[in-house]
């Protein structure tokens, strides 16, 4: 007899049904595994053999022949092991065929019969859901990440020999039914508005990059703020919608060390400018997701943007422009969402100080030019708002309590009202105007002639592209959002026209 146990297999952001075929006969005994099998798969007769003795099961003495299906289909992971596992007994008659079928398993075995979590949980959930499979049985420390999935049954296992006392009927599981709350707004502030002096029109253009979700790029000397604003950005987003929940908690669970957390509030991610292409973007040998994807949903921080490599730069215009990313390996294509909200934050010069007030610059003309070019015309094209960050005279510093003010909360309720709007605009909730195209722009946005005019009279005068064009209007219209105007006014692109970028060239 051939036992078949159902198991996903990860295909970047998306899973595969994999039958586990095992077949037992009269031989030699031992286990072979087939259907291109990573080590760790290899590894799992072991850690299987060791498993079922523990549980009080028996290993048959038998020639056992485990084939994972669609066999050209490379596979990896520990998570093999529990229907594996469960094949094996299957096979061996401990369990029927009627126990096992019409459920999904995956989850690591260790040698004393333990269920220990894994990567994936959401998508090996999703795609039981897709192959019209009900039930899914995973380890404990997983199922709150797998009941993001609606339309199935997930049991939460910790021992494999619970798992055989449950579908041999003897001690049944019930499955997770928890809810999960959605909060409409951060839980946690790690940096309100009302705690940063001064900077009031950085703080206006940081209202308008929440609440459009426009890419905003940070210019000034060190100390001038530019972290804390960024920081302050991630705490006026929203908190995410269930299924903004969902797909950010998918690709983090598909990270190492991440299998067990559930993402409800917006990610803020801040690589270091020494992070490689692979971790920023995505991919490698073992193929993960990187920070731009780990950001999704949520703000991509870069700081000191000229030290990064050039190679990383150049590589995120692809994934900024169009959301997601992309990755050919040698048998497949992987794809990872990558919807962030890219800040910025870079100094005029190589010193820290050209064109501050206080601070002489040491920089040669030549290393100015030299440094500034490192972000290239179409990358910083891509900045919707550019902000010169300049220092907070001290006595403003030490005088001025804008604590009294909750301009934090203020601003946020804005920034959810203006959100409102886009969504009943666009009828759905995933798009914002930085993301509506030149058609939306030309026939939703609701744009005066005389907005128009001054628009068309900046771009040519400033001599921007096409694309900084139509990133003017989508900043008016965010403007025009958060001061509830339905039609964009000439001083709303006027307001956006602030925002350009104005950097400082000798």
């Amino acid at each position: 007899m051939i036992a078949t146990i159902h198991t996903a297999a990860l295909r970047g952001y998306t899973g595969t049904l994999i039958d586990v075929e095992t077949d037992m006969r009269t031989g030699l005994p031992g286990v072979r595994i087939v259907g291109m099998g990573n080590k760790s798969i290899d590894e799992a007769r072991e850690r299987v053999r060791s498993a079922i003795r523990h549980a009080s099961l028996e290993f048959p003495p038998r020639k056992l022949t485990v084939n994972l299906s669609p066999a050209e289909l490379p596979k990896e992971g520990a998570y093999f092991d529990l229907p594996i596992a469960l094949g094996i007994l299957t096979a061996s008659g401990q369990l029927r065929p009627a126990d096992v079928s019409e459920a999904v398993f995956a989850g690591e075995l260790a040698l004393d019969g333990r269920l220990r979590p894994i990567r994936g949980a959401i998508i090996i959930a999703e795609t039981a859901k897709q192959s019209g499979l009900t039930k899914v049985y995973l380890p404990v420390e997983n199922v709150p990440q797998a009941q993001l999935v609606e339309g199935v049954d997930v049991y939460g296992v910790s021992h494999l020999k619970e798992l055989f006392q449950h579908l041999k009927g003897v001690h049944p599981l019930q499955p997770y039914r928890q809810q999960l709350a959605i909060a409409d707004k951060p839980t946690e502030v790690h940096a309100s508005l009302d705690e940063i002096q001064g900077h009031e029109h950085a703080k206006r253009a940081l209202a308008i990059a929440a609440a459009g979700r426009h890419n905003l790029l940070l210019s000034g000397s060190p100390g001038t703020g530019k972290t804390l604003l960024a920081r302050a950005l991630a705490d006026l987003l929203p908190g995410l919608s269930p299924q903004e929940i969902r797909e950010a908690t998918t690709l983090h669970s598909l990270r190492y060390g991440e299998s067990g957390s559930l993402l409800t509030t917006p990610p803020f991610r801040m690589p270091h400018h020494s992070t490689t292409l692979t971790a920023l973007i995505g991919g490698g040998a073992r193929p993960q997701p990187g920070e731009v994807s780990l950001a999704h949903k949520g703000v991509l921080f870069l700081d000191e943007l000229p030290e990064f490599s050039q190679a990383s730069l150049e590589a995120l215009r692809q994934p900024i422009e169009d959301r997601v990313v992309s990755i050919t390996r040698v048998y497949e294509r992987i794809s990872y969402p990558a919807d962030v909200l890219l800040v910025a934050a870079m100094n005029p010069c190589p010193c820290g100080y050209y064109g501050d007030e206080q601070k002489a610059c040491r920089c040669q003309p030549y290393h100015v030019e030299k440094y500034q070019k490192k972000i290239s015309g179409p990358l910083r094209d891509r900045f919707d708002i550019h902000i010169s960050v300049r220092k907070v005279p001290f006595e403003q510093l030490v005088n001025s309590n804008t604590k009294t003010l909750s301009q934090h909360h203020k601003v946020l309720e804005a920034i959810i009202m203006a959100r409102k709007r886009q969504k009943d605009r666009y009828n759905r909730s995933d798009i914002y105007n930085a993301h509506a195209t030149p058609e939306i722009i030309m026939n939703t946005f609701l744009i005066t002639r005389e907005a128009v005019a001054l628009a068309r009279q900046a771009a040519k005068t400033l001599q921007v592209s096409t694309r900084a064009y139509y990133r003017l209007l989508r900043v008016a219209r965010t403007i025009a959002d958060l001061e509830n105007e339905a039609k964009v006014e000439a001083y709303h692109v006027a307001e956006a026209l602030q925002f350009r970028d104005h950097s400082p060239t000798r």
